[in-house]
Order: C-alpha cells, then sequence, then structure tokens
C-alpha cells in the first residue's frame, strides 16, 4: 500500500505486542475496502496506559484503537460511551473516534468471536455445559458471549477470585443460565475454554485436566501463538473437536473492521 499524509492511523496496544497478528491483516482489510489507513502496534506497559491515552487521542489522524492484554479493563475508563454488553463488562477491546463529534465509543468483541468460531466448526453451544477458565478481560466477554448464546450452565474458573465472583453474581442477575464456580476438571462439560495466556510459553503448565477430556467435549483456546497449543494438541489427540485462537481471532476481524470504520 502507498502512504500518504491523508492515510488514517489505527493502533492496537498491548503488553506485551509483538506476537499479535493483527496489523498485517487489519491494514489489508482496509485496502480491500477502498480505505487509506493502516493498524499500527503500539507496545505500552500497564504504568504509562493511562497517560498515553491522554495523548494519543489528541491524534488529529488517529480513527481508533484496538486493546489486547492487559488492557481491556483499563480501555474501557478512556471510552465516552460504550455498547450494553461493554457497559456491563466494563471491559472494550476495540475503541472508535467519531470524527464529526471526536467522541470515542467502545465496544467488545472478544465473546463474539469465540461463538462465531464454534460455529464455523459445526458446533451449537445451545442447551450445553461450558467450562471458562480465564483471566483478565476475555474470560467476562466469553462468558458473557456463551450466555447469550444459550449454553445451559457455564462454570467459570478466575485466577482473580473477586472479579470471578462479581462476574457470577451478575451474569446470574440477568440470565437463567445455571452460573457457578469452576475449576480445572473438565469432567462432565460439553465445551472447554481457556482465555488464560497459559500455552503461549513452550513451559506453561495446561490449563485444565487435559487426561479427563473425552471425545465429546469441544475444547477452544485463546492463545494465537502458537497456533496449535498443548491444550489444542491433547484435544486433539483426545478425539476432541478444537478451536484455536487463529479461528477465533479470524471469527471477530471482520467485526473489529465493520466497527472501526463506522
Amino acid at each position: 500500500m502507498k502512504l500518504t499524509g491523508a492515510t488514517r492511523l489505527f493502533g492496537i496496544v498491548g503488553d506485551p505486542i509483538a506476537q499479535v497478528k493483527s496489523p498485517a491483516v487489519l491494514t489489508r482489510m482496509f485496502a480491500e475496502r477502498g480505505v487509506d489507513a493502516v493498524l499500527v502496534p503500539l507496545h505500552v506497559a500497564a504504568d504509562d496506559f493511562d497517560q498515553f491515552m491522554d495523548g494519543v487521542k489528541r491524534l488529529r489522524n488517529l480513527d481508533g484503537l484496538v486493546f489486547t492484554v492487559p488492557h481491556k479493563f483499563a480501555g474501557y475508563r478512556h471510552a465516552d460511551d460504550a455498547s450494553p454488553g461493554a457497559r456491563f463488562l466494563e471491559s472494550i477491546n476495540v475503541l472508535r473516534r467519531d470524527r464529526t463529534t471526536g467522541r470515542w465509543h467502545g465496544d467488545m468483541f472478544d465473546g463474539a468471536g469465540l461463538t462465531g468460531a464454534l460455529a464455523d466448526a459445526g458446533w451449537e453451544a445451545a442447551g450445553k455445559r461450558a467450562l471458562l477458565v480465564g483471566a483478565g478481560g476475555a474470560v467476562s466477554a466469553v462468558a458473557l458471549a456463551l450466555v447469550e448464546a444459550g449454553v445451559a450452565a457455564l462454570a467459570i474458573h478466575d485466577v482473580d477470585a473477586g472479579r470471578r465472583d462479581r462476574l457470577v453474581a451478575g451474569l446470574s442477575a440477568r440470565s437463567s443460565t445455571t452460573i457457578s464456580l469452576g475449576d480445572t476438571d473438565p469432567t462432565g462439560f460439553d465445551l472447554v475454554v481457556n482465555v488464560t495466556p497459559l500455552g503461549m510459553r513452550p513451559d506453561d503448565p495446561l490449563p485444565v485436566d487435559v487426561e479427563k477430556l473425552t471425545s465429546g467435549t469441544a475444547v477452544a483456546d485463546a492463545v494465537t501463538a502458537p497456533p496449535v497449543t498443548a491444550l489444542v494438541q491433547a484435544a486433539r489427540d483426545r478425539g476432541c473437536l478444537t478451536v484455536t485462537g487463529v479461528a477465533m481471532h479470524a471469527a471477530q476481524t471482520g467485526m473489529l473492521v465493520d466497527f472501526l470504520l463506522g
């Protein structure tokens, strides 16, 4: 593509950031839609995030930001308004500037990426039992998406007990789905979802007890690098249907582009 002084800017903000695939993918999709824009990686530590946001939002040619670990809760604080789901979650993974009003609108598509990828794989969530092992903003988004997709029961295991308990209480108040506290035992579940960072490094422990997986359990892992994690490989070895982080990311990419371009 040809960069000019009129090229519009979008950024993806995270720590770490080297693992993300979005800059090339979204920049190509902008070009395919005839939009002169680029998405650039922005490495910002948590301690610097608020100061970074105060400055970057002043850029007149910046139209939006995508947030990855660990900035999804912090990003919400910088939205002037947000979707109902994002307000419930108090978390976003994308922020778009209205070029007419200058206001910043936030939304969350992590959960939609999971349910979209499951649907693409032929797996129906309605009436099923799901175990969600998570950390950070993504676990809340995925939990809400699974509830909205109609799971009959959802067990949540989060390293942050306070956040987990608030999420369980909030989901229970707005849904007839049975919401409970989970652990790392996948016995009895139709779906197991990992949204922790476990699996990014070769020496990471497995997020669930894979010895207790059966072939009737679907397994989804939000980690995108490596594309086939130890959890996904262990699940495949046991005959499970699997959904990778790459597939989840691909499912939400079109949604992100639609949102960013308004």
